[in-house]
């Protein structure tokens, strides 16, 4: 059985207002944000390889980057798709590829989700092991509201009960490649992710609570608040008061 990290960084930035590079690709603390995400997946034991769907014309740059960070892991980098599903699917396929007929674990993970960690990844696998699905949940601290198309509140759900789906999201292989296969000989494009798109077939889901932390960074305050917790994380191990994993 093999485990394999399936990336998706094929977004080109546009609510980052970046005018040189893609969001996935700037630099905080001295090295971009998707070595910061690869990095998890490069210590971590029990990922056997990585594959990432990339936005074509950064491919290159993408290379000399994992070159760059030792990102030994890294087995294909591949075009991603017009869409965020049509990326990962690119991203399955790529997995099919690195493990043939071997039975594996995909964990499908956010290129801009750098604030992870190894035990994260750990839980993610077993979790699948265990349910034959990992959907990684952030816990809700305010109250959520459920609207109707005019405006009215129509439900207040237990916050007790309720979480934010995030990543990675991780199932078998053959299960998620499957469901994709079938969404698009319906011809569904753009779910809006594996989560999704999984409950639409049918599948049952079981959600693994992450660290709160755990945040896309899609817009400039993403990126500042993603700084500002890499900095308290620092001092925390400056000052002996760090006893989390990376």
């Amino acid at each position: 059985m093999k485990n394999i990290g399936v990336i998706f960084a094929g977004g080109v930035g546009s609510r980052m207002k970046s005018k040189t590079k893609p969001k996935q690709f700037l630099d905080i603390y001295g090295k971009p944000i998707i070595i910061h995400t690869l990095e998890h997946f490069e210590n971590n034991d029990e990922i056997d390889g990585v594959v990432i769907a990339c936005v074509k014309e950064w491919i290159p740059y993408l290379k000399e980057l994992v070159y760059k960070f030792r990102i030994e892991k890294v087995k294909k980098i591949v075009e991603g798709g017009e869409t965020g599903q049509l990326s990962i699917y690119e991203g399955l396929k790529a997995a099919k590829d690195v493990v043939g007929n071997e039975n594996a674990i995909v964990l499908i993970h956010d290129g801009v989700r750098p604030l992870i960690n190894s035990k994260l990844l750990s839980d993610n696998i077993r979790s699948v092991k265990e349910h034959g699905s990992a959907i990684t949940a952030g816990i809700v601290k305010e109250t959520i509201v459920v609207l109707s198309d005019d405006g009215y509140i129509e439900q207040v759900p237990s916050r007790k009960n309720s979480r934010v789906a995030k990543a990675p999201q991780s199932f078998y292989l053959k299960d998620i490649l499957g469901v994709h296969e079938k969404a698009l000989s319906n011809g569904l494009f753009d779910s809006i992710d594996s989560c999704t798109l999984m409950k639409t077939y049918g599948f049952t889901l079981h959600m693994i609570d992450g660290p709160y932390e755990n945040i896309k960074i899609t817009t400039p305050d993403d990126y500042y608040t993603m700084r500002a917790i890499m900095q308290a994380k620092e001092n925390a191990q400056i000052y002996g008061y760090d006893d989390q994993e990376d």
